[in-house]
């Protein structure tokens, strides 16, 4: 006897196969397609959310549409194919919010000229998303904050609406870990930490985020998560400022910084290699601890390790300014005389970003002292700058034209032999080594 099929099952297909019951993927909105969101919306879609990209910027939705963006090459697959299969859709209509069963707030969080919290981006897309919030729907926070967020800028305005957090609507704080021209720690093997209001939040907070990281790891609060990505970026740039002075004193003492690092990482605990370089930049590492240095002293909880770190790091451009005078000097050049080359403007290698990028505060910090600057950077070929007229990149650098060479970046990929022909070089990254004839310098 065949078996009784009950009313409310599935009918059977015409093969006789009865097909499995799926459970749709929740809709996702993501407020922000920079460095973080675009990323974070590839890999959604590539693992089969639907997906709507919401910016400011009409030129930064032509630009993903025209795939002239910056991403890993992986990264450049999903957005190629969510693009073609119509998994990732693209607006600058804040109404799209309303459609999405979770909106993913990925703005940026700078400082500003007086390095404190510039607050104005996340507010307002934190107040565009709770104008639009609808019942049942999540929402996630991502970029990185001052503790308290969340609760100020989404929990209490939701709240204040008649949500009830936990029930009508869900929230969590989860911070990215996305590290940009990084082909290592990529999202896909990267874990992501996150703390969710109520145990329902973090329930439909890993319907979201398990598909595309390794692991989740739950903390006890949008608080707590807060502060562990405080943590992370005040660690690295504390490290940074001590291996900077480090680097001073193995100049003093004859010796190379990086044997003596390398040498110091062979304990098998208790050290992490850090290395001295030009400066900090880009979005986190520069940025990222003034959430946590300004808000606590403006409650009058002072940081004195970490801020003397920051200052350090943040003063670090000027220093290498000030060594390059004191080189021109000893070979009787005058800064005001002076011919300098740059090698090197984005904020890190592998990137076209120069966006905070400290060979940028270099450069002008030289131009101010009177010096006639230039750059080389393939990725780079014109520099434009907030208050100066644009520079545009040497294409065949002669060495002979200039009174000192100044490396911060070596792109991957280029060509920099012609390096050993420069007379005079302050090698900011360390990683060079003298030929016949050359004086190399470190910082």
């Amino acid at each position: 006897m065949p078996p009784t099929i009950l009313a409310s099952a599935v009918a059977p297909a015409a093969n006789n196969v009865v097909p499995l019951p799926t459970t749709r993927k929740p809709s996702v909105a993501l407020v922000g397609m920079g460095y973080v969101g675009l990323p974070t919306a590839c890999a959604l879609a590539g693992a089969g959310f639907e997906v709507t990209g919401l910016d400011v910027s009409e030129q930064r939705i032509a630009d993903i549409r025209a795939g002239n963006v910056e991403l890993l090459p992986n990264e450049r697959i999903q957005l190629n194919a969510a693009l073609e299969e119509d998994m990732l859709r693209l607006s600058s209509s804040t109404r799209i919010l309303e459609e999405a069963d979770a909106v993913i707030i990925a703005v940026p969080t700078p400082v500003d000229e007086n390095l404190r919290p510039d607050l104005a981006p996340l507010a307002k897309a934190c107040a565009t998303a709770v104008a639009h919030a609808q019942e049942g729907q999540l929402f996630i926070l991502t970029s990185t904050t001052y503790v308290g967020t969340t609760r100020d800028l989404i929990i209490e305005p939701l709240e204040r609406r008649g949500f009830t957090v936990g029930e009508d609507v869900h929230v969590a704080f989860a911070p990215e870990r996305i590290n940009p021209g990084d082909t290592t720690h990529v999202q896909e093997t990267t874990p992501r930490v996150f703390g969710a209001v109520t145990e329902d939040c973090a329930e439909r907070v890993r319907e979201v985020l398990e598909p595309i990281v390794p692991l989740l790891h739950q903390v006890s609060s949008p608080e707590a998560a807060e502060l562990t990505k405080l943590y992370e970026n005040s660690f690295r740039a504390t490290n940074i400022a001590l291996a900077n002075e480090m680097g001073l004193v193995a100049r003093h003492y004859g010796v190379d910084i990086i044997e003596i690092t390398h040498a110091a990482a062979t304990k098998p605990y208790g050290f992490m290699p850090h290395f001295p370089g030009p400066g900090i930049g880009g979005h986190c590492i520069g940025v990222d601890p003034y959430y946590l240095v300004h808000p606590l002293n403006d409650r009058g909880q002072r940081v004195p390790l970490l801020e003397q770190a920051m200052s350090q790091v943040s003063e670090r451009p000027k220093a290498v300014v000030d060594r390059a005078q004191e080189l021109l000097e000893l070979a009787a050049v005058p800064i005001e005389e002076a011919r300098v080359l740059m090698v090197g403007v984005t904020y890190k290698a592998g990137v076209q970003d120069v966006r905070e990028s400290c060979s940028v505060k270099i450069l002008k910090g030289l131009a101010e002292r009177g010096a006639e600057i230039s750059y080389f950077d393939p990725l780079v070929p014109v520099l434009r700058r907030r208050t100066d007229p644009p520079l545009e990149s040497v294409e065949s650098p002669n060495p002979d034209d200039y009174d000192l060479v100044i490396v911060t970046v070596q792109q991957p990929g280029s060509d920099y032999a012609w390096l050993a022909e420069s007379p005079r070089i302050l090698d900011c990254t360390y990683s060079l080594r003298p030929v016949d004839g050359q004086d190399l310098f470190a910082v």
